[in-house]
């Protein structure tokens, strides 16, 4: 299989929340890469285009990333953070 993305993902399982508008929606973050991830939620539904991922790491620390939605399945997202590296 080819490989598109500018940068290897590698799989994870990962509990993170999609921030947005105040409130969030739980996730679970299935693979992940310098720039970009895929999220499992139960409705990709009322999710807008741009939210913040949120992650907490080992020792309650939290992983906060801007991201933009690339694609949308079933039950699947793909996001490009954005921020940084001006990508947006």
């Amino acid at each position: 299989m080819d490989e598109h993305r500018n940068a290897p993902r590698h799989r994870v399982l990962k509990s993170a929340t999609i921030e947005f508008g105040g409130g969030g929606i739980d996730c679970v973050v299935r693979n992940m890469s310098d720039t970009g991830a895929a999220l499992e939620v139960t409705s990709p539904l009322g999710i807008p285009d741009r939210f913040s991922l949120v992650i907490t790491q080992e020792r309650q620390e939290r992983l906060v990333k801007p991201c933009r939605v690339m694609w949308r399945k079933e039950k699947r997202i793909g996001v490009r953070f954005v921020g940084d590296e001006n990508s947006a």
